[in-house]
């Protein structure tokens, strides 16, 4: 199906993103008319509907460049957890820990926010092969690698460049949201989580992995430099604040040494 998108100029008026645009193993360009008459650009299968210029966190902007994008899944992503808590955690778990807590359904329309590589993006649609799965992200060199990866994997997936602070989306849009360690870098982070409720469905189901603050002395020496590269960390309850301020309920949670994984329910 074709996904319905809001125009970025105007609350009022609707885009279509083709159907054809997802099948990221056939090349896919043209441009995208909203009803005010501005065109936006498909190249390679990607919709840019990046319109504003926001500030970034240094660890945002290290994104645009490509070197960052062609290395991020397979030297960090897959090890990340193991390395970030010195313990063997394979990424296949926490794909289970995905699909089992988001529960993805035939027929149902997912999004993937801050998706970088898509990670998520992919094994939720390689789960539910019947559902529509969205992936936004503000770096043209990730969605491109996201793309190379998913084509690859011959999965179909919407590739949309955007700022999650000003998603193209209708409200009520998704039955569930994905998001995989991006709100740590986050400048603006309660603003992404509102926009976040505003396109889910109510009771809507969110995956949330992000870091938590440190509280050993050695761990506590490490975060303190992130700082300055825009990364922030919460304490458990610092977080599940925000996610209630937005209009989300913690359904479950898990932890991992500083490694948190929750699953929200939008209300």
């Amino acid at each position: 199906m074709d996904l319905k998108l809001r125009a970025p100029d105007s609350d009022q008026h609707s885009i279509l993103l083709p159907e054809a645009a997802s099948k990221l193993s056939e090349p896919y360009s043209g441009t995208l008319t909203s009803g005010n008459g501005k065109e936006y650009v498909i190249k390679s299968n990607i919709a840019d509907l990046f319109t504003k210029k926001h500030s970034y966190s240094l660890a945002q902007q290290s994104n645009h460049f490509g070197i960052t994008a062609s290395v991020y899944e397979d030297l960090w992503r897959n090890q990340s957890i193991s390395i970030l808590t010195g313990e063997s955690f394979p990424i296949e778990k926490e794909k289970e820990l995905l699909t089992d807590w988001l529960e993805p359904k035939p027929g149902g329309l997912y999004l993937d926010v801050g998706c970088s590589t898509a990670l998520y993006a992919r094994t939720v649609k390689k789960i539910s092969a019947d559902s529509s799965v969205a992936a936004i992200d503000f770096s043209r060199p990730m969605l491109s690698e996201a793309r190379k990866k998913a084509a690859k994997e011959s999965v179909d997936l919407y590739l949309i460049r955007a700022d999650a602070r000003e998603m193209p989306f209708f409200a009520g849009t998704f039955d569930g949201l994905m998001m995989g360690g991006t709100l740590n870098e986050l400048t603006d982070e309660l603003k992404v989580l509102y926009e976040c409720r505003r396109v889910i469905k109510k009771d809507g189901l969110f995956f949330m992995m992000h870091l938590l603050k440190a509280g050993s002395i050695a761990g506590k020496l490490l975060q303190g430099p992130a700082g300055f590269g825009g990364l922030q960390f919460w304490t458990i309850e610092e977080s599940n604040a925000l996610f209630e301020r937005a209009g989300f309920k913690v359904e479950d949670q898990f932890n991992k040494g500083i490694v948190c994984f929750t699953k929200l329910k939008a209300i």
